[in-house]
């Protein structure tokens, strides 16, 4: 077995395409856009390579490609964190523990060499990208960007060393047919007492003045979660222009507070697994089509990201939110939506759930290896 470092452009293309032939036919793996996914990987597109180094790294048997890691060194982080930690992610490989332990070393190797005492992952450049090796929930559907993987990567990764760091755990509730009284009346106390409204918008170009804003609250939100690096400008630039400009405005409420300024937001989706399951995360030339039509026509959603600005928290603006977003699932007749992952000791976000029926049907582990004087 050979272990051989990308370095060229037809390196980065191989690693890329690694994890669309290891799950060919899986019916419950979800493809990554491909245009998105190199974006991300690539120093001249992504934003994050200004306070993150990385390497990428490609496992071959016998002139086959059976596994690839990339390790990831993101200084703003352990600047924020005040720790020396590097991140491994986009680790993917056949069941072979002399595979999956090669590529784990080599992280683990290239972060000693660069002043690093620990690995952590999966997790990507920023928080945006997947996290976390699914330990539960291997028989469902995957959403768009989120990871799945297959059974044993959690032992290999345990094999290795590793051990728990965090666990995020999903739900899928079933929507609403009518909305919940209780739900409604305490929005309505919330909107008057702090003169609170929900912008309302016919058009994805209408939302694109507060679109910075709402990444503003994001970052200002999720400061003190697990591993979380606030988004630079550059980065919102690029979320925006990717994201903004195919989103649904009537799944996207957003509230505003008296002087007119983002209070909190909720970015929910017709849910797209099918249709990339069909495109097979190509959308040109033709896999655009079913990506419109589950658009057009859905009972799936998917809730993507929620954030209440710091000081409206604990004020009943969430009341809000779940209040619109459970308009839009009654009147487009959604019958299932998946939450994504939340962090399983966040008991505000868990707290929302109480008024719908929902089962937790996923978890995944971010795991972590102190690094010894042997890996330098």
């Amino acid at each position: 077995m050979l272990i051989e470092r990308v370095e060229s452009a037809r390196g980065l293309k191989h690693f890329l395409n690694f994890q669309y032939s290891l799950y060919e036919g899986n019916e419950y793996w979800v493809p990554p856009p491909r245009g998105d996914e190199l974006k991300s990987l690539r120093w001249d597109k992504n934003p994050a390579f200004e306070f993150c180094d990385a390497a990428y790294w490609l496992a071959h048997d016998k002139g086959k490609i059976v596994g690839r890691i990339a390790g990831i060194i993101n200084k703003k982080g352990n600047e924020k964190w005040h720790s020396k930690a590097a991140r491994f992610g986009w680790f993917d490989f056949v069941d072979d523990n002399e595979v999956s332990s090669s590529l784990l070393g080599e992280v683990e190797k290239w972060a000693a060499q660069n002043g690093m005492n620990s690995v952590h992952g999966p997790l990507g450049f920023t928080d945006m990208d997947g996290e976390g090796v699914l330990v539960e929930g291997f028989n469902e559907v995957s959403t768009l960007g989120a990871l799945y993987n297959y059974p044993y990567y959690s032992k290999h990764i345990e094999n290795a060393g590793y051990i728990k760091d965090a666990d995020w755990v999903e739900y899928q509730v079933n929507a609403p047919k009518e909305l919940n009284p209780e739900v409604e009346r305490v929005a309505e106390i919330a909107a008057r007492r702090y003169n609170l409204k929900v912008l309302k918008v016919k058009k994805a170009k209408e939302l694109l003045p507060y679109a910075k804003e709402i990444f503003n609250v994001l970052n200002d939100a999720y400061k003190d979660l697990y591993g979380f690096v606030e988004l630079s400008d550059r980065q919102i630039d690029m979320y925006v222009k990717q994201y903004f400009g195919f989103i649904l405005p009537e799944y996207v409420p957003v509230v505003l507070d008296s002087n007119g300024r983002v209070a909190a937001f909720g970015i929910t989706m017709p849910s797209l697994s099918k249709a990339f399951q069909k495109n097979r995360g190509r959308l040109f030339p033709f896999g655009f089509i079913p990506v419109l039509r589950a658009m057009k026509n859905n009972k799936d959603a998917d809730l993507y990201l929620t954030a209440v600005r710091p000081d409206m928290q604990n004020k009943g603006v969430n009341a809000i939110l779940i209040n619109e977003v459970a308009k839009v699932f009654v009147n487009n007749k959604i019958e299932r939506v998946e939450t994504n992952r939340e962090l399983e000791g966040n008991a505000k976000v868990q707290a929302q759930w109480k008024f719908f029926d929902r089962r937790q049907h996923k978890r995944r582990r971010c795991y972590k290896k102190e690094l010894g004087a042997a890996q330098a």
